[in-house]
């Protein structure tokens, strides 16, 4: 009876003494909306971030310009891909690789013989980004700064050029 005890207290002892660096988090969904953004030039950035890791996560971004000549383009989509470089699991120095899809209006007129010519376009985007994200303790809330430049991949007549994103973002994961 003694060797069961002991079996017992050793069994239960070695379960509760599993130690995590990090406790399992439930939060794994994160809305943002890109405040900073909408202050300076009043376009809606909202993004979605899911979290498959303590330090690596996926999400998306779309946004909604009323001036097509403005920022890049009057509507955008596209998904992005971090990791985390902080002492905290979810939050820290980042980097990022994103897409953007966007759509705007080119502002050249057509000139002489061409006559009337359609000004609008889309064209796709690939680039890198830097920021920093500070959560609260409960892990509900968040705040993100970060900023990054791409570059255009098609059509031709816009392969010369750069893009880049900004954000003040405020956030809550769920």
């Amino acid at each position: 009876m003694k060797k069961f005890y002991i079996l017992v207290l050793f069994t239960m002892a070695a379960h509760f003494g599993m130690a995590q660096a990090y406790p399992r988090y439930q939060n794994d969904h994160e809305l943002k909306f890109n405040a900073g953004l909408f202050l300076a030039t009043t376009t809606l950035d909202f993004s979605y971030e899911y979290f498959f890791s303590e330090d690596t996560s996926f999400g998306g971004t779309v946004y909604f310009d009323n001036d097509a000549l403005d920022y890049n383009g009057d509507f955008g989509i596209g998904p992005n891909f971090r990791a985390y470089f902080g002492y905290g699991p979810r939050s820290g120095f980042f980097a990022e690789a994103f897409g953007l899809y966007y759509t705007g209006e080119d502002d050249t007129l057509a000139g002489g013989t061409l006559g009337a010519r359609n000004n609008d376009y889309s064209t796709v985007a690939l680039g890198l980004g830097l920021g920093n994200k500070w959560v609260t303790r409960s892990e509900k809330f968040t705040l993100e700064i970060n900023g990054g430049f791409g570059r255009n991949v098609n059509p031709e007549d816009f392969q010369e050029t750069f893009m880049y994103r900004v954000g003040l973002s405020v956030g809550f994961r769920f």
